[in-house]
């Protein structure tokens, strides 16, 4: 599913990773071009990833600062 913000298509990608989701996005450009934001955060539902790649991927249409994840998880 993708969206249209200021005239630029956004699609939030939500992936599964063991026991959490992790948000993702893709922006495409009016040229064309496709940015990938990469990993963005992992949360406990889908929901909540969902709606943090969407305000990541306006964020980044605005040029705005990019919304921190409410945790951050390491890998040991």
């Amino acid at each position: 599913m993708h969206f249209y913000h200021h005239g630029v298509a956004i699609q939030p990608l939500i992936a599964r990773s063991g026991n959490t989701f992790v948000a993702r996005v893709s922006i495409l450009e009016e040229d064309g071009e496709i940015t990938s934001l990469g990993d963005l955060g992992h949360f406990a539902n889908r929901q909540s990833a969902f709606a943090f790649a969407v305000k990541c991927g306006t964020a980044f249409v605005d040029e705005e600062p990019m919304p921190r994840p409410p945790c951050d998880i390491r890998h040991a």
